[in-house]
């Protein structure tokens, strides 16, 4: 009976393992994938060989040149 519970217990381990190894392939095949597509991304949003600094101004200058536009649309301010 002890050697039923043995062999049992280790089909029951080599099913877990086998499921275990079938979820890391499907895991491993989407992190390729992640990656590959992260690479495809990365020149355009990390090196856009502008600094922090150029950026912040120009978000800065489209603002302000919005909220004209708004005041314009508005009505607020037609000099």
């Amino acid at each position: 009976n002890e050697k039923g519970h043995k062999e049992a217990k280790r089909s029951d381990s080599e099913a877990a393992l086998a499921s275990t190894e079938e979820e890391l392939k499907l895991t491993q095949a989407q992190l390729d994938k992640a990656i590959e597509y992260y690479e495809k991304l990365k020149p355009t949003c990390v090196d856009s060989g502008i600094t922090y600094e150029e950026r912040v101004k120009r978000r800065e200058e489209e603002i302000q040149s919005l909220q004209e536009a708004l005041k314009i649309l508005a009505g607020t301010d037609l000099s």
